[in-house]
């Protein structure tokens, strides 16, 4: 199977149950953010977004203006988030904070559509 294809079929899922579990529990959000405060689930959080965004990069790093854009720029922000949280934890959670209040459903909605229009590129739904 084609990276690509892997790729979409894994962020697609996972941002519409990410999306979903959030919906119908959004006391996640809150206990996510309090448990930032914790060094180690910080740390832990951090090793796990760089791990993922660096497995993402390594296997799929393509730079094309089309679907494929979308999961490259999924595993340099997963990337990203994770060197900020670990490198400057009180700022960048300070940060996410500040987002997560002002544009939480604006973001939610965004992953919903995001994962959507990747699980329709590869089981093809509605055709594009």
């Amino acid at each position: 199977m084609d990276n690509s294809f892997f790729l979409a079929k894994f962020w697609g899922w996972y941002l519409i149950i990410f999306f979903c579990i959030l919906s119908f529990n959004p006391k996640r959000i809150k206990q996510i953010f309090n448990d930032l405060n914790d060094e180690k689930f910080l740390i832990m959080s951090s090793f796990m977004a760089i791990i993922v965004g660096l497995l993402n990069i390594l296997f799929h790093n393509i730079w094309e203006a089309n679907w494929k854009f979308i999961i490259t720029l999924i595993g340099w922000i997963s990337l990203f988030i994770g060197l900020s949280l670990f490198i400057f934890p009180k700022r960048m959670v300070a940060f996410l904070q500040f987002v997560n209040i002002k544009l939480v459903q604006i973001i939610y909605t965004l992953l919903l559509l995001m994962g959507l229009f990747l699980l329709n590129i590869v089981y093809g739904i509605i055709p594009v």
